[in-house]
């Protein structure tokens, strides 16, 4: 049998700059730690406003052990409620995505209405007061058509940063009058924080991504060579200028360009509006257009693609023509969800307007690249030979920023807890 995991010391010993140590990585009760505390109390991306087009359509998201039901109204608003009848507990909606009128229980036809209110429950007597036997419900916050939960009973308040500041760059883009033109869901055999840690660096694209860094530059995603590097030298400053010259073009357009960090917030975020290669139009392999039906009242397609991350579960691509949005979910200590969805143009009709290969090609092969990688980490870090290994502050500051943040939030978790037992 294995000693216990003494995780509040493993967490004031991280060193700042270095890998987590193994357990972080492979422990299962690390990763119910994880969920309670991480996926449990703050806003978790899952997903977009044209996943529920009408009223009646609604979907489900797993997390843990919570399923939470998703419904848009007849006011056109989001609700979340836990999935979970009042009755005896059986789930509500078992479909991922569905459209219904009330909210019905098969077991016992519990009806629920658009508030989550119950509205019918036969045969409990004339003592019984539905009133009190409503929905569960979640906190929903859709930023410019991203769809945002959060489990808690109080919701990190700092979200109204990332709302305000977000709404500005994303709404140019006009996801309420987007479809969703294909969404792939990607099992990594690797443990989460090595899918966020992956993503928030570009030290390993160049030798591992040959369709992405045909639109994309490492240098926009926190790469930077060091002094010995003289290859690159050049590259740098050609590309900085490339920057300088294209948000200066950019913001007299009224389009929000520079970079935005608040990656230590506990709400944490980082945007910025990055130039595109070559023919500078898309994430595609030609960097042209996907969808001639370009966003929004864009008339150009020359805007470069809008990058934007949260702590601690998404990252999203914002181009003149199609979004692509990336949420990551925990299903084990060593297996992660990651679902990817492509929007465009809501009048944008398949194989006129758009090729869906040549829309997803770069992601998909992108996406299947950075699950081979996280698996060789996973099986890296259950080795006897993993030690935490050093972050590159030249192209890594970012993963550090995540890694910090992460161990921040159990750090104040096990503060708080002890405050708790203190006081009793």
């Amino acid at each position: 049998m294995r000693d216990p995991i003494n995780i509040p010391a493993l967490v004031e010993r991280r060193a700042a700059y270095k890998s987590l140590e193994a357990p972080f990585y492979n422990s299962p009760e690390i990763l119910d730690l994880d969920i309670e505390v991480i996926f449990g109390n703050h806003w978790i991306f899952v997903g977009t406003e044209p996943e529920l087009p009408e009223p009646g359509d609604c979907i489900t998201v797993e997390i843990g052990k919570v399923s939470v039901l998703l419904l848009r109204g007849d006011d056109e608003e989001i609700r979340g409620f836990h999935n979970v009848c009042r009755h005896r507990g059986a789930k509500l909606v078992d479909e991922k995505s569905t459209t219904i009128g009330n909210i019905v229980c098969r077991y016992h036809g519990w009806t629920y209405n658009e508030d989550g209110e119950l509205i019918l429950a036969e045969h409990m007597g004339k003592e019984f007061d539905k009133s009190c036997h409503g929905l569960r419900t979640v906190h929903v916050r859709s930023i410019a058509g991203l769809i945002f939960i959060c489990l808690a009973k109080d919701a990190p308040t700092d979200m109204d940063r990332m709302a305000e500041t977000m709404e500005k760059y994303i709404a140019p883009h006009d996801i309420k009058n987007t479809k969703v033109a294909f969404q792939s869901e990607l099992i990594e055999e690797g443990n989460w924080k090595l899918t966020l840690e992956n993503n928030r660096e570009c030290y390993h694209c160049e030798g591992n991504h040959p369709q992405l860094t045909v639109p994309l530059s490492e240098f926009g995603f926190g790469f930077s060579p060091d002094e010995l590097d003289e290859r690159r030298s050049a590259d740098v400053e050609k590309y900085a200028q490339d920057v300088r010259d294209s948000h200066a073009k950019w913001e007299a357009c009224g389009l929000p360009s520079s970079e935005e960090e608040h990656l230590s917030d506990v709400t944490g975020f980082r945007t910025m509006r990055l130039p595109l290669m070559w023919e500078g139009e898309s994430h595609t392999v030609d960097t042209k257009v996907a969808s001639k039906k370009l966003l929004g009242k864009f008339d150009n397609a020359k805007l470069g693609g809008l990058s934007f991350w949260t702590h601690p579960n998404s990252w999203h691509h914002f181009m003149s023509d199609h979004i692509v949005t990336f949420s990551v979910i925990p299903l084990s200590a060593d297996r992660t969800l990651v679902r990817t969805t492509w929007l465009v143009h809501k009048d944008a009709i398949e194989g006129q307007d758009y090729n869906l290969d040549n829309l997803t090609q770069v992601w998909t092969y992108t996406n299947q690249q950075d699950a081979d990688l996280v698996r060789l980490a996973q099986l890296g870090s259950a080795q006897l030979g993993y030690q935490p290994g050093p972050y590159s502050r030249f192209t890594e500051p970012h993963v550090e920023s995540f890694a910090a943040w992460y161990i921040g939030r159990l750090k104040a978790y096990f503060d708080q807890t002890q405050t708790t037992a203190a006081a009793e």
